[in-house]
This record gives C-alpha cells, structure tokens and sequence, in this order.
C-alpha cells in the first residue's frame, strides 16, 4: 500500500520549523531530506527514521522495521508522530551523524 499525500503532509509539518526539509516520491512512497541528506522513508504510511547512535540514545526503547521487503531496518516511529519538538530533535541528531551524501558521478557527454 502506498503512502498517502495527507500523511507526507502531515509529516513535513511535523519536522520543516526549519524550513529544510523537503520530500521526494519514489515509487509511490516518500524520502525526507534534510538540505541534501536523505534522513527517513515514509512507506505505508508508517515514519522510518535512518538508524544513528545518537538516535538510539535519544529514543531509548527503539522499535526497527525494516521500510519495505529486504531493506535495512530503520527507527519505526509511531507513538511520537504528535510530538513536533520530539521529532525534530531526532532529526536534528540524525542528520547531524549521517555521512554526507556521496557526489554524483557526472554525465558523459557524447
């Protein structure tokens, strides 16, 4: 089941005080970043944060699912979706610990 815009939207008002998150759809789900740093998936309407060890000291007693069908498991968040200083302090730490995206390799032309 995809996830719906309601969510997503839901979500992005939730976590952009900063005005820095931004989502992308990728096949019929959701990619949250921060700047340029993908932080979460929203799949089935479920919040999927990307596992750090500051994250995992901050949320304390983590659940992990795994987004979609043999993907990595990630920090499922449920019961703090309301909690918009919560959730924004847990990204704050994420992003902070996730590496910097790798640069794209640059087209041939022909």
């Amino acid at each position: 089941m995809a996830s719906d815009q309601h969510f997503i939207d839901f979500i992005i008002d939730q976590v952009n005080s900063s005005g820095r998150v931004t989502y992308k759809k990728m096949f019929g789900e959701y990619g949250l970043y921060f700047d340029i740093k993908l932080f979460a998936l929203v799949c089935d309407n479920k919040l999927f944060i990307k596992p750090t060890s500051a994250g995992r000291a901050f949320i304390g007693n983590v659940v992990e699912a795994p987004p979609y069908p043999g993907a990595k498991p990630s920090f499922l968040i449920e019961d703090k979706l309301e909690d918009a200083d919560w959730l924004n302090e847990l990204i704050r730490l994420t992003v902070e610990e996730l590496p910097e995206p790798k640069p794209k390799p640059k087209k041939k032309s022909k």
